[in-house]
């Protein structure tokens, strides 16, 4: 499917890497973006509020310097996500510096973003929204959404359950827009296979975790390129939401992976996730394909050339 105007022609690579909690930050999202893919952090991220518009600025200057010093090469645009729920009070202040500064991708989680994809719009931006299931698919679409992000099973962090044929077979039967797969893509094998199954970019999060420029605790990056499919556990009890964890981490902070209760999902907490993913973090079933921790941009360079020898492969 056609690409929204402000991808086409600055991508690399078909990624988007994906907003992780505490994880992504001004250093990881330049490096993305300088590389040719999308970068992306939580809004949440940035605290106190007001140093929002100290990223988005740093986020903005530098990729402009880049771009002006390299034009033969595709510098790919940045987005903000932002958290549809209650528990964020920070929502509006938010959404307010991102339209000063007319953030070219706004990600939206959880809730119909409604209200955001307008005051989005109104500045020229685009959003994309997060979705486990075709209902939610449908109200999003209702909602005006620029892209539906297809959070499948084995993604990090608050995760769905359906396999990503079925999800993107029933959501491509009702959407003819822009789809973005999530769910154990780790190289760039996975991200051509997410688009010959019918999605037109990859989201990619937990393989950025093990990059020097990510803001991740060493021993959590450690976890990673030792770890296995096998290491994931899927809980709501940490947010109340269900999502995909590293084991490691669980026993760390001294519970029972092989045994979590589970959690109201009324209980949710948006605030005490930040907190609780400080210690308990997130991963996704990809991660038997991570062996090191390079630089960002290094990495990218090296998913372009595994998704090039996939196409190749197939062609030949």
């Amino acid at each position: 499917m056609p690409l929204p105007p402000c991808l086409e022609g600055r991508l690399a690579l078909p990624v988007i890497g994906a907003p992780m909690f505490i994880v992504s930050g001004p250093d990881l999202v330049i490096a993305q973006c300088k590389a040719g893919v999308v970068g992306s952090f939580p809004a949440l991220n940035a605290r106190p509020a007001a140093a929002l518009d100290d990223w988005l600025t740093r986020i903005e200057t530098e990729l402009a310097d880049f771009a002006d010093a390299n034009p033969d090469q595709p510098v790919a645009p940045y987005a903000v996500n932002q958290i549809v729920h209650a528990s964020n009070s920070r929502l509006a202040e938010d959404m307010a510096t991102c339209a000063k500064r007319r953030a070219p991708i706004v990600i939206t989680s959880l809730r119909p973003p409604n209200e955001v994809v307008k005051a989005a719009h109104d500045w020229g931006g685009i959003v994309l929204h997060d979705v486990i299931s075709v209902r939610h698919a449908e109200k999003a679409i209702e909602a005006g959404v620029d892209g539906l992000i297809l959070v499948c099973a084995g993604a990090g962090g608050h995760a769905g359950t359906l396999s990503p044929f079925a999800l993107v077979q029933e959501v491509r039967a009702i959407y003819d827009g822009p789809i973005i797969l999530s769910g154990a893509i780790a190289t760039g094998r996975a991200v051509f296979a997410a688009q010959a199954m019918g999605a037109d970019l990859a989201y990619v999060g937990t393989r950025f975790i093990a990059t020097a420029e990510a803001n991740a605790d060493p021993r959590y990056k450690a976890m990673l390129i030792d770890g296995a499919a096998s290491d994931i556990v899927y809980s709501s009890l940490f947010t109340g939401v269900a999502g995909n964890y590293l084991k490691p981490s669980i026993a760390a902070a001294g519970l029972d992976p092989d045994s979590l209760p589970g959690a109201e999902k009324s209980k949710m907490d948006f605030g005490a996730a930040a907190k609780a993913w400080r210690d308990v973090w997130g991963a996704g079933q990809g991660l038997g394909a991570i062996a090191d921790a390079p630089p960002a941009g290094e990495l990218i360079a090296r998913l372009a050339r595994d998704y090039a020898a996939a196409k190749a492969a197939l062609a030949a």
